[in-house]
C-alpha cells in the first residue's frame, strides 16, 4: 500500500511566480505522500494562449527545478503536471516525472493536441511517444487532458505495461459528465489505477471543472474532489492490479491484442 495525492489546483490570473510559489506550499501540505500530481499547464493557466511562448521553459527551466527541489525535499515521486515546454523555439504541451531524489525520469509531450475552443493545436507541436515509466511503486503511464477521449492510447500504455493511470489536466466545464464517465471508463477497461488532477477557478474567463479523483482497477472512485481547490488523498495497492487481471480476464480476452 502507498499514499497519493492529487492536488486540484485553483487557477486564476494570478502572476506565474506567486502560483509556483503557492503550489511549493501546497506540495509541502502533502508531504508524506509517495505520489504527487499536480494539473495541466497551472504555472500559468491553460487558457492563457498569449502567454504560451513568451512564457514557455525547457525542461531544466525555473518550474522544472522547482519541482525537482520540491520531489526531493520531501521525498515524493511528483508529477509535474504539464507547463509549454520550448525546445529551439518549438513548443509543447510537457510534463515530467521526478522520483523521490529529485531526478527526472519521464518526460511526456502532449499527443492529442485540442482545438475546440482552444487555440492549442495552433500554438504547439504534438507529442509522438507514448510513456510507461517503471517505478518503486509500480508501472506509471503518463497522459493530458484530451488524451482521455482516445481508447487507443490507454491500450498502448497498457501493452507497455501500465498499471497506474496519471492523467494531468485543464479540463472546464460544460463537459463535466464526460469528464466524470472517462475517468472511470478508461480505469475499469484496462483493469488499472487512473488518478487525475483537474485545475479549478476561472482562467481567462473559463471555468475548469474540477472533480479530480483517484479510480480503482474496478471503477471505483477512492476519493475524489468537488468544485473548490482541496487534495485529493488515498491508499492504493498496486497489486490488486494483477488480481482484477486475474479474477475477470477481460484484458487478457482481447481478440486484437
Amino acid at each position: 500500500m502507498f499514499k497519493v495525492a492529487s492536488i486540484q489546483l485553483s487557477i486564476g490570473d494570478e502572476d506565474k511566480s506567486k502560483r509556483i510559489e503557492r503550489v511549493e506550499s501546497l506540495l509541502d501540505r502533502v508531504k508524506g505522500a509517495h505520489l504527487v500530481i499536480l494539473p495541466e499547464i497551472w504555472n500559468i493557466g491553460y487558457f492563457s494562449f498569449d502567454l504560451y511562448a513568451k512564457a514557455s521553459e525547457t525542461i531544466t527551466g525555473e518550474t522544472a527545478q522547482r519541482m525537482s527541489r520540491k520531489a526531493k525535499e520531501n521525498g515524493f515521486f511528483l508529477h509535474s503536471g504539464s507547463f509549454v515546454e520550448n525546445e529551439n523555439g518549438v513548443l509543447y504541451n510537457t510534463s515530467l516525472l521526478f522520483d523521490p531524489d529529485g531526478k527526472q525520469i519521464a518526460r511526456y509531450r502532449k499527443i492529442h493536441l485540442f482545438g475546440y475552443n482552444s487555440q492549442e493545436s495552433q500554438l504547439l507541436s504534438r507529442g509522438n511517444e507514448v510513456v510507461v515509466v517503471e517505478t518503486d511503486l509500480g508501472k506509471i503511464g503518463m497522459c493530458t487532458c484530451y488524451d482521455l477521449r482516445f481508447p487507443e492510447l490507454f491500450r498502448i500504455m497498457l501493452d507497455k505495461g501500465a498499471e497506474i493511470f496519471l492523467v494531468t489536466s485543464g479540463w472546464p466545464y460544460p463537459r463535466l459528465e464526460h469528464w466524470l464517465m472517462f475517468n472511470r471508463i478508461r480505469a475499469i477497461e484496462n483493469s488499472a489505477f487512473l488518478i487525475s488532477s483537474n485545475c479549478v477557478g476561472k482562467n481567462r474567463g473559463v471555468q475548469f471543472c474540477g472533480h479530480s479523483m483517484i479510480v480503482d482497477p474496478w471503477g471505483t472512485i477512492l476519493a475524489s474532489g468537488g468544485d473548490e481547490e482541496c487534495m485529493v488523498r488515498a491508499e492504493i495497492d498496486v497489486q490488486k492490479v494483477s488480481s482484477v487481471r486475474s479474477e475477470f480476464p477481460a484484458v487478457q480476452d482481447r481478440l486484437l491484442s
